[in-house]
């Protein structure tokens, strides 16, 4: 659909499901995003005391890597391959049948959900070292360094467990427009951990055990912050191991290739872990340190968007809407509108970010220095990374989990060859460079399938979109690179002036390419100035 100018409109959803989201998905999006936001601050607050009590040293190294295993489990059973498979179904249900049944179908699914998390935690705090020694082979080489990992993996594998059922509540909770909770939940996480190593870390002998409990706490109060929320909408209920429900067999079904599928950024991080454990010391760190920032404009907004799209698609397609290419669509514009800028400011800040926010205690102007590479190979991957979380869900939303897991599988052997070919001449820098690369394979697999199958067609106006968008975020590099100065003033700076300095630069940035969007008429950014001002 276009207007009069060519222009593409932005799909309105008629559907009770979009008057939940205030009839509009682009305000959800906003809705979940704000909310993230100060998550992610928290996070920064968190990494810096991190930086500042630990640095890149070894304690960091033990907990990054033991902190990074159920994460990638979490995303193989809860956030990222449960919510693909799960969402769709649930939709359906609530689209075809009662709210009973649907209810039933919930706690059919959790007692499932529950039984597997309870095993595999079960298994991983018993076989700790095997895992460690899997993952962070290298670590192997410094015995006090691997022992140190394992019991910290130990008190943090039954994250996983608490997690995976925060994600099912989130499930439940966005699939009725409800976003706000699931969104804010994760400050709960980041509290608990700066709790622990502000007030428990410095009464240990090994300080970094206290941030490992933290991570453990922050998981019990992310499930029950769920509770209330739940019970108001009739889903708080024993979890049940029913099998006669045929949504259960279904959402089983879909979630083996959807774990693979979900977890591909996962498990090329997981990849550069091990690598990084062989290629140099505190390359782990680097890693973490540079991922953190990059995680920001995914968290904010990639996860924002991925959040709202998914429950959208997956209705829009159970009633074979002819808006299902209109909405995808608009993703992709919103996704390439948000980060390239975020790309060309992360590629350019990326050392003046990290001396920052990080350059404090044992973090030093080396750390600093050898983070910021990684952070520009990371950086080339936010655009890809994005892309591939709106347009994996409109096959999730067919229930289809094969197509990206075949694809994922494709972009994992890239990863690997890359990083096997990059990883020792140029350590985390090349490692950073073959996890982008991969997610720009993924993304421009799943885009070619979506458009040769048909269900997604590009709409008008995308060239001037381009052209107006691509200006301006090349306009706001080159005031940024003139206006950065050197590391030598960065370094020099105190704590207030590097923040003042640097918030300042950001500010800069947004308004200028905001203001020249806006200016040029690029619509996406005026229907968002827009409607806000309408809900005003």
């Amino acid at each position: 659909m276009a207007d009069s100018n060519g222009r593409a409109i932005i799909p309105e959803c008629y559907h009770p499901l979009c008057a939940l989201m205030s009839k509009h998905p682009l305000r959800s999006v906003l809705k979940v995003g704000s909310n993230t936001v100060l998550s992610r601050l928290l996070g920064f607050a968190r990494d810096i005391i991190l930086a500042h009590l630990f640095g890149a040293g070894e304690m960091a190294d033990a907990f990054f890597v033991a902190f990074r295993i159920p994460n990638l489990f979490r995303r193989l059973f809860g956030e990222g391959a449960f919510s693909q498979s799960f969402v769709p179904v649930l939709g359906e249900y609530r689209a075809q049948r009662t709210p009973e049944e649907a209810q039933a179908f919930v706690a059919d699914i959790s007692g499932w959900l529950a039984l597997t998390l309870a095993v595999v935690t079960l298994i991983g705090i018993l076989a700790a070292s095997a895992v460690v020694y899997a993952i962070a082979p290298g670590f192997a080489d410094d015995p006090g360094k691997f022992q140190l990992t394992v019991e910290l993996l130990r008190i943090t594998f039954p994250y996983l467990f608490l997690i995976s059922l925060v994600a099912l509540a989130g499930g439940v909770l966005n699939t009725h427009g409800h976003f706000t909770v699931p969104a804010f939940t994760p400050v709960f996480l980041n509290l608990s951990i700066i709790a622990t190593a502000l007030f428990w870390a410095p009464h240990l002998a090994q300080p970094v055990i206290a941030v490992a409990w933290g991570v453990l706490i922050g998981g019990v109060v992310q499930l029950l912050f769920q509770f209330p929320a739940l019970k108001k909408l009739g889903y708080l209920r024993w979890p049940r191991l029913r099998r006669r429900d045929p949504g259960v067999a279904k959402v089983l079904r879909l979630m083996g290739p959807a774990a693979f599928g979900a977890s591909v950024a996962q498990i090329n991080l997981f990849l550069n872990t091990i690598l990084a454990s062989l290629v140099g010391a505190n390359v782990v760190s680097y890693l973490y340190y540079s991922d953190r920032l990059v995680e920001f404009p995914l968290g904010v907004f990639g996860v924002a968007l991925g959040t709202v799209v998914l429950p959208l698609l997956s209705r829009q397609a159970a009633e074979r809407s002819a808006q299902f290419p209109e909405t995808l669509d608009w993703a992709l514009r919103l996704t390439w509108l948000i980060g390239l800028p975020a790309t060309v400011g992360l590629l350019i800040l990326a050392q003046p970010l990290l001396i920052s926010l990080f350059r404090y205690g044992a973090y030093s102007a080396e750390d600093a220095w050898q983070s910021s590479l990684s952070l520009m190979g990371y950086g080339i991957g936010i655009l890809p990374i994005i892309a591939a979380r709106v347009l994996a869900p409109a096959f999730y939303a067919h229930q289809n989990t094969r197509t990206p897991v075949r694809f994922g599988m494709i972009s994992v052997a890239v990863n690997m060859i890359i990083s096997l070919i990059l990883a020792w001449p140029l350590q985390q820098l090349g490692l950073a460079i073959a996890t982008s690369t991969a997610a720009l394979v993924n993304a421009t697999l799943l885009w070619r399938r979506l458009h040769r199958d048909g269900l997604y067609q590009i709409q008008v106006g995308w060239w001037p979109f381009l052209l107006k968008s691509s200006a301006m975020a090349i306009i706001m590099g080159l005031v940024l690179f003139c206006l950065r100065g050197d590391t030598a003033l960065w370094l020099a700076l105190p704590l207030w002036e590097r923040l003042l300095r640097i918030f300042g630069l950001v500010a800069i940035a947004a308004v200028l390419y905001l203001g020249g969007t806006w200016g040029l008429g690029i619509h996406e950014l005026s229907d968002i100035i827009r409607r806000r001002t309408d809900r005003a």
